[in-house]
């Protein structure tokens, strides 16, 4: 089972709907043609013949495919890819782990109520998100991601789950679980162990669980968002340093990240970022697409370029499909990408149409 099926059952945290990004500046520009790339998410069949590989990325360069993420090492995969002019990176869960469970159990984050992630998972079994405050857990990130990037196949490592579990579901998911979530319930709120609360305390002189309203205080969201961003730059670092890509698939606008998942993606030090601006999740319309890319785009400030991507699934027809790409690249990403089947239907041919328009 891909590791991110989780998408068809919903779990991306958000809300139903919200007020699109408006700034009085004008739209940036979109990146030229030729400055442009194209992603895919694939998670490799290690079954696959050399001819259905060579078949595959000959026709994703062909359409405008310019990169793959791939969800598992396979050498074979990667150097197919990369014979067809393909760049090829792989894509890494970062702090959503479950291997350590048995071993580190202590390095696993704890709720607001004081459980833990490793023995009472939040929503599904396979959330198990390790603790950012933890030197042992940058540590062994920093491990996995010098081993990844060591491999000469490789050339670079995309990022997933770079935040903390989701505070908040889409509130049409809230039945499905039995939640009101129209305020941060205690056992959904990471993390709370004792690291987190001895760090906060010598930063800001606060004891966390003195305040009658954690999810109010701005102190206590900002060191969450300074914990995520300091493992992020340091895997940043030494993706640099081997002059290899950093990206990372991040919620869809910086907004949304910040409030549901403690992510605050602007300012990461990437070279690229792919927010999952999946419409469909949060009952948007494909022209939503746009606002969000502008959002991004404007906080970003031309750091590192914005990806959108598109969740096949959610379009109803090809036509659709076009307008999300045409909503993104008119709105300033420097092209899109993919999460779902792009050889099923025709999403390749308007790819290679929207590339040549």
């Amino acid at each position: 089972m891909n590791k991110r099926e989780f998408i068809k059952a919903g779990l991306l945290a958000g809300v139903a709907s919200q007020l699109p990004f408006k700034s009085s500046a004008a739209a940036p520009s979109a990146p030229k043609r030729n400055h442009r790339k194209n992603w895919v998410w694939v998670s490799p069949d290690l079954k696959d013949t050399d001819d259905v590989l060579a078949k595959r990325y000959a026709k994703f360069k062909e359409a405008g495919i310019t990169s793959v993420f791939f969800e598992a090492d396979s050498e074979k995969h990667f150097r197919a890819a990369k014979a067809h002019g393909l760049e090829a990176h792989r894509w890494m869960w970062t702090f959503n782990r479950a291997e350590l469970v048995d071993t580190h159990p202590l390095w696993y984050s704890k709720s607001r109520n004081g459980e833990s992630c490793a023995d009472h998972p939040p929503y599904v079994n396979y959330y198990r998100w390790l603790c950012p405050s933890r030197p042992e857990v940058q540590e062994y990130l920093e491990q996995q991601v010098t081993d990844i990037l060591s491999k000469d196949y490789v050339d670079g490592i995309h990022l997933d789950y770079v935040r903390y579990c989701d505070v908040i579901l889409p509130v049409n998911l809230w039945d499905h679980y039995g939640l009101d979530q129209t305020r941060e319930l205690p056992a959904y709120d990471f993390c709370y162990c004792d690291v987190c609360q001895s760090n906060f305390k010598d930063q800001y002189g606060i004891d966390v669980m003195s305040l009658q309203y954690p999810d109010a205080s701005l102190s206590w969201r900002l060191f969450r968002y300074g914990n995520i961003i300091r493992v992020v730059n340091s895997l940043s670092d030494i993706a640099h340093n081997k002059k290899k890509w950093i990206t990372a698939a991040v919620f869809p606008t910086p907004e949304v990240a910040r409030r549901n998942v403690r992510q605050d993606w602007t300012n990461f030090n990437l070279d690229g970022v792919c927010p999952m601006i999946y419409h469909g999740f949060y009952k948007e319309k494909v022209s939503w697409i746009g606002d969000a890319v502008k959002e991004g785009v404007h906080f970003l400030a031309g750091k590192f370029p914005l990806y959108a991507g598109l969740y096949l699934s959610d379009f109803q027809s090809d036509d659709e499909i076009r307008q999300g790409i045409q909503f993104a690249l008119t709105n300033g990403a420097a092209g899109v990408s993919f999460f779902g089947d792009v050889e099923k239907g025709n999403t390749l041919k308007i790819l290679k149409e929207e590339m040549a328009g």
